[in-house]
């Protein structure tokens, strides 16, 4: 068999269910990751990546002009895009930063529980290499290398085994790793830190006070933790 033709069999060959020990233990070791300070500073820049890439996402589908996304190393981000300054299209786009790391969660959910472990690494890796392009600063195009790197890493040179794993524990960092983001959002708006912040955007193109759309943004991460989470645990 060619090349190509064993890597996509690999891809698209489902695999055999997780234990539910490894599921847990995969559970276990993102929820560590999220609840520690120390450990959460640094992954915290993978939910930046999946935050402003749902934002470019959301702009290219609405049919805005996306010019640049930026990350920087206090784990901020920027995505701007060309188009009308109010709509659905601009909404939309600037709606889907808080929402996005869990919808890409709750995808990588369904992919896992399908058995598609090896392919959800490799669809990471492909998103991850659509975002490179459209990356404009130094701290933002190194970041992305280094997620994107960790993730060819798992795909090449782990066995089937591990990979799942390790795309397991992906997974349920993207889902538990959402509702904090929006936490720490609502934290730093009661002490006026973020005048700009996603939800007061939406709040001023909406009329719809943020504090509505902060709540918005957790019930659809909560939402979609709770529903990726029975697929991986009824898989």
């Amino acid at each position: 068999m060619e090349p190509i033709g064993r890597f996509w069999a690999a891809v698209t060959t489902p695999t055999a269910d997780l234990p539910p020990s490894v599921l847990l233990g995969a559970a276990a070791v993102a929820a560590v990751v999220v609840l520690s300070p120390t450990l959460w500073r640094t992954a915290r820049h993978a939910v930046t990546i999946a935050h402003e890439g749902a934002h470019g996402l959301a702009a290219v589908a609405t049919g805005r002009r996306l010019a640049g996304i930026r990350l920087h190393s206090d784990t901020s981000g920027l995505t701007v895009s060309a188009g009308r300054p109010s709509g659905p299209g601009m909404v939309l786009t600037c709606a889907a930063g808080y929402v996005g790391p869990a919808l890409f969660g709750l995808g990588a959910a369904a992919l896992l529980a399908a058995g598609y472990a090896v392919g959800l690494l490799w669809a990471l890796l492909a998103l991850l290499a659509l975002l490179l392009v459209q990356i404009r600063n130094w701290y933002g195009l190194w970041s992305v290398l280094l997620t994107g790197g960790l993730v060819f890493a798992a795909t090449w040179w782990l066995p089937p085994e591990g990979q799942a794993a390790a795309a397991a524990a992906a997974t349920w960092f993207l889902l538990l790793a959402a509702p904090r983001t929006v936490l720490e959002l609502q934290t730093a708006r009661r002490r006026r830190r973020t005048p700009d912040s996603d939800a007061d955007q939406l709040a001023r193109l909406t009329r719809v006070p943020a504090v509505l759309w902060v709540g918005a943004f957790l019930a659809v991460d909560v939402g979609a933790l709770l529903l990726g989470g029975s697929w991986l645990l009824a898989a």
